[in-house]
């Protein structure tokens, strides 16, 4: 579907103020050079976007477009936990441990569901120095993901687990660890079995490397002076893994968070386990209204309504995925720059308050 374009009216239809907004952001200074947004009710879709995919080609952003999903990966790692756990092979109270009883003996008595909510207290090797240090020298670093948690193994807990929440990358790493051991089989293997492949999703994969498959959005690092430096295959994917590697397309992303969010994937048991939720606990960056936490998933309030889902950001992208709780209408939000509160916060609270507008229009209010 071509997206909806603004028209001379004095008063015009919501579309067109949506896509006025998404011009806004392409034309800041440091705004992203591309953005697009896809609205999905039911079997109805409207695709808006802005900008480019790519500076060089000047072509638009379109829904195959691969891209770095960023931290909406960690909403994955949940839905393969919480699958396993409706099946039995693990359980939101088995510890790190039982299931991982060579990880360090201080984070031993860590739940899988502290883990899914980040109240588990461990602490996050990608702001550990000796990681800092690899991808400073290297960014395309080769990591071993399934050794990643080394680079913090002689630390202790940073709190009492399920004390208090605090994002830690170190969560979904462990996460994944522990679906692979009580199942004997590669997280790779476990994406495509419980989600890629149940929900229709076949243009998303988890990669080693830095490279993306063709077509895909270009991710940019702005300079409002010297412009946008192409930052999308600057970094590799190993040193995020289940946390922030995985690579998808907008479209795929609008299969997987209605069918997340929607509750295809686990039984109404263990979904009352995931939407409980943590008041005000945010996602990085924060998505639009009031957020609370849940396990691997978090409830956006907005003035118009909740929705559910998940946010990311990583060189060169920031990301907003989230739906109803019966997963019919769902919202994916793609732009082609970071954003990060401590970065760039300006930024940050336009993307968040177009965010919000969209929302709106996804609730019909």
């Amino acid at each position: 579907m071509q997206p909806a374009q603004a028209g001379a009216d004095r008063n015009p239809p919501p579309g067109a103020s949506l896509q006025q907004e998404l011009r806004e952001l392409v034309a800041r200074p440091d705004g992203p050079p591309g953005v697009i947004a896809v609205l999905r009710d039911g079997d109805r879709t409207q695709t808006y976007r802005a900008g480019v995919a790519d500076v060089e080609s000047g072509r638009p952003p379109r829904t195959t477009d691969h891209m770095r999903i960023a931290s909406v990966a960690k909403a994955f790692s949940g839905a393969v936990a919480l699958t396993l756990v409706d099946r039995g092979r693990l359980h939101l109270d088995d510890t790190i441990g039982e299931v991982l009883p060579g990880q360090p003996t201080a984070w031993h008595r860590v739940t899988l569901r502290q883990l899914l909510n980040h109240t588990s207290g461990l602490p996050d090797y990608s702001a550990s120095q000796g990681f800092a240090d690899i991808i400073s020298a290297d960014p395309r670093h080769r990591f071993d993901s399934r050794h990643l948690l080394d680079f913090v193994a002689d630390e202790d807990l940073a709190f009492r687990p399920g004390s208090h929440y605090q994002y830690s990358n170190s969560d979904n790493i462990a996460v994944a660890l522990m679906a692979e051991a009580a199942t004997g089989r590669r997280y790779e293997e476990l994406l495509r079995e419980l989600v890629y492949e149940p929900l229709g999703m076949d243009a998303t994969s988890l990669p080693q490397g830095y490279r993306l498959p063709a077509p895909f959005l270009h991710g940019y690092q702005i300079d409002p002076q010297a412009g946008p430096v192409d930052v999308s295959e600057a970094v590799g994917a190993s040193g995020a893994w289940a946390a922030g590697g995985i690579v998808s397309t907008p479209k795929d992303l609008t299969a997987f968070i209605r069918g997340y969010a929607g509750g295809t994937l686990i039984s109404d048991r263990t979904r009352r386990e995931q939407f409980t939720f943590i008041p005000g606990a945010l996602s990085q960056p924060p998505g639009p209204g009031r957020t609370d936490a849940g396990l691997a998933i978090y409830r956006y309030t907005t003035r118009c309504g909740a929705v559910y889902g998940h946010t990311g950001n990583t060189p060169g992208y920031t990301q907003l995925v989230a739906a109803t709780a019966d997963g019919r209408r769902s919202l994916t939000f793609s732009i082609t720059t970071q954003t990060a509160l401590n970065s760039n916060p300006d930024l940050l609270a336009q993307v968040r308050e177009v965010q919000e507008d969209f929302v709106c229009a996804l609730l019909h209010r």
